[in-house]
């Protein structure tokens, strides 16, 4: 049988998170952020709608601070991003992060195309991005997913936990967060649809410390 060490590798981190939280369960700094639905409405030239998360939805989410919000430019009302954002002030006792890679193909929806990028935001250092084109009919949507904890972005969910582990052990902290960035392509190209969606997060980027702590 051939030895899978991805697998391998993803057992022992998550052996390793479980036994290092559990040890220092009694001593986690919860690091102060404001609440995620303070989250400027206006950010730029985008206004935000405050979109609804069903109860259900909720339940599966787990004890974290979420956030729904539609934003559109005034310029061009038919052209939205919505933005979904999680943050946990701790992942311990099995609260953590729901990776959108499983979610996705949800609710009718298939991936098109997926793909890792590099965002290179004006006066941001230059991080990774999860990239997804999917579909549902004749509707498709670009999605872009991270991860943020403590000032660093991550795309890799394998490093995720390990920096998990690692910034536990280290600071004794485990908070973070999932960001998800999507707009409906219609009419246009996907690059058009990349743009509208980098321009939001330029947007977006320079305040996520205030919401997901360094």
């Amino acid at each position: 049988m051939r030895f899978d060490f991805r697998f391998a590798f993803a057992a022992v981190v998550l052996a390793c998170t479980a036994i290092v939280l559990d040890l220092r369960r009694n001593y986690e700094v919860l690091a102060p952020g404001q609440p995620l639905d303070s989250l400027p409405h206006q950010l730029g030239v985008w206004q935000g709608l405050d979109l609804r998360i069903a109860s259900d939805v909720r339940g599966v989410l787990g004890q974290g601070d979420f956030l729904a919000r539609r934003y559109q430019e005034a310029s061009y009302p038919a052209s939205y991003v919505e933005l979904f954002m999680a943050y946990f002030a701790s992942q311990r006792d099995g609260e953590t992060i729901h990776s959108p890679h499983h979610c996705l193909p949800g609710d009718g929806w298939f991936p098109l195309e997926s793909s890792r990028i590099m965002l290179a935001l004006p006066g941001a250092v230059p991080f990774p991005a999860n990239r997804y084109l999917i579909a549902k009919g004749d509707d498709r949507t670009l999605v872009l997913y991270w991860y943020w904890a403590h000032g660093r972005a991550s795309a890799n969910e394998y490093w995720v936990k390990y920096h998990l582990v690692a910034d536990a052990i280290r600071l004794n902290r485990t908070d973070g967060a999932m960001i998800r960035v999507s707009t409906p392509i219609g009419a246009e190209t996907v690059d058009a649809a990349q743009q509208r969606i980098t321009a939001f997060t330029e947007e977006l980027v320079p305040i996520i410390n205030h919401y997901a702590p360094p």
